[in-house]
């Protein structure tokens, strides 16, 4: 008779199926039919359904796909069924009878994030609390109050600026409404939507801020990554050069805080009005700016020769690329430096132009003196972007300021805190039928606003000493049977040795 190739198929696979109630009952119906067709050994054939029970009880995962597995199974199977000997080393048939394809149940992961992005262990998760206190508390310092925005919005929130490098970098797809969205790669076109939703219901100006998570599909580099939280500060309604120095002036005070003098970081300032002047000096075009923008951005970062290069390709004379490089290397403006009142941390530095279209005036960035890093924060002017989505005009300017290049500028410095895990108390029961007594002790110094960590296990005391000194605890408390009879615990503190009893409702 011949072999029915849709039983050597299906059969391995048939207990994945069923209840495991039904599995020996299967089993034996499938090893007759296995028998009838091909005649394989006992051995060889308990072997395989032995192998397929175990993988179809033990992976739920394989259950929820059985339909993608079985199909791509079969797929293997007739292959290997209608493969020439030469293929196969030898029969396609007797080869994939003593090889049946096996579903590997217990198939590893990756354990590492995605590629540009991080995990946050709890000792990494401290410094990261630390620097976003720091960028809040200089915030409201200065008067800022925080707001906040969906990590998820509309894509074209994110591109209504033709030509931008960001475009290229989006995280970006189409959910199952059919709506095309994007992970945001910045803040401030999220924050210029919010302004035109609350529209005249508040009144300027506004000091907004944020700490947010951003991501871009770029390039990564020490300092880059492929999400970054992001400090924001912004100034909406005010014209005046005064506000640009107000953010300035709060960046200074956030690097002060922490330990950075101007020795070790500075601001460059420019204007986009500079750069403009420049261009209509040689009839260039108005839509070619934000182009002319971006390739000037790139200035420090990639050879002079590509930088021409690529400004030849946006349509500029040889005559208007020397003129115009000529004027981007002017490194002083006393006056401009003066007026911010930060002279010591500024320069100005005409090829500063930032590379998003929509600012339109003063431009900023803070650099490492060294020059080992990439910028550490930026902002502008960009009084015109609300009309870009659909509202009315306000003056406007704000910063960007990323986690990750400060971080890299604190290492290299050695300023980096030590942020050790830090709890004023560790509770412990002496005896196991006293560990509800150890929960109400930790209980009362919680109400009064102490950190405890309480013992959950019957642990010996030198196991308890080792975790009091890694928790860089401050106070052992121990629960005794016969102190606790008194309404009494044992207070040890563990930096001086100090040890006594006191009243349970006296602990503080």
């Amino acid at each position: 008779m011949p072999a029915n190739p849709s039983l050597f198929i299906l059969h391995p696979r048939l207990t994945l199926f069923f209840k495991p109630s039904l599995a020996p009952t299967l089993r034996s119906h499938c090893l007759l039919s296995l028998h009838h067709h091909f005649a394989p050994s006992s051995t060889e054939a308990a072997f395989t359904f032995t192998r397929t029970r175990r993988l179809a009880f033990t992976s739920p995962s394989i259950s929820a796909n059985r339909r993608s597995h079985s199909s791509s199974s079969s797929a293997s199977s007739t292959q290997s069924l209608n493969s020439s000997p030469n293929e196969n080393g030898g029969s396609g048939r007797s080869r994939g009878l003593s090889s049946p394809p096996v579903i590997d149940s217990l198939q590893k992961i990756d354990v590492n994030p995605p590629k540009g992005t991080r995990d946050f262990p709890p000792e990494e998760m401290r410094l990261r609390t630390w620097l976003f206190h720091n960028f809040r508390e200089v915030s409201q310092l200065f008067g800022f109050e925080e707001v906040d925005f969906p990590v998820l919005e509309s894509e074209a929130l994110f591109i209504r600026k033709a030509g931008e490098e960001i475009r290229d970098q989006l995280y970006c797809f189409e959910d199952r409404g059919n709506r095309r969205v994007a992970l945001r790669p910045e803040l401030t076109p999220s924050l210029a939507r919010l302004v035109i939703q609350k529209g005249k219901s508040v009144s300027l100006p506004l000091k907004w801020f944020a700490v947010g998570q951003c991501w871009r599909y770029e390039r990564m580099t020490r300092g880059r990554r492929r999400e970054h939280y992001q400090w924001n500060l912004d100034i909406i309604g005010v014209s005046d050069v005064t506000a640009e120095a107000e953010l300035i002036s709060s960046i200074v005070t956030f690097f002060k805080r922490i330990g950075i003098t101007a020795s070790d970081v500075g601001f460059k300032v420019s204007s986009r009005k500079v750069l403009q002047e420049v261009l209509k000096c040689y009839s260039i075009p108005e839509n070619l700016f934000g182009k002319v923008c971006v390739i000037i951005d790139k200035m420090e970062k990639i050879p002079i020769d590509e930088i021409k290069k690529e400004l030849r390709s946006a349509e500029l004379s040889g005559e208007a690329i020397e003129d115009l490089l000529q004027v981007l290397s002017v490194k002083s403006l006393a006056k401009l430096e003066e007026k911010f009142g930060y002279s010591e941390w500024i320069q100005f530095d005409a090829s500063v132009v930032r590379g998003l279209a929509y600012y339109t005036g003063i431009v900023f960035e803070g650099f490492d003196r060294e020059g080992k890093l990439r910028a550490i924060c930026g902002g502008g002017r960009y009084d015109c972007l609300l009309s870009t989505f659909g509202g009315d005009d306000i003056p406007a300017c704000g910063f960007g300021f990323g986690d990750a290049v400060i971080v890299e500028l604190l290492k290299e410095k050695g300023l980096l805190p030590e942020l050790s895990l830090q709890v004023g108390n560790i509770v412990c029961s002496l005896d196991h039928d006293l560990q509800g007594a150890a929960a109400r002790v930790a209980t009362i110094l919680r109400e009064k606003g102490q950190s405890v960590d309480l013992v959950l296990e019957n642990k010996p005391l030198k196991w308890v000493f080792k975790r009091a000194a890694r928790i860089n605890a401050e106070r052992l408390i121990l629960v005794g049977s016969s102190e606790w009879q008194k309404g009494m615990v044992s207070v040890k503190i563990l930096s001086s040795g100090e040890q006594y009893e006191i009243n349970v409702d006296d602990l503080e």
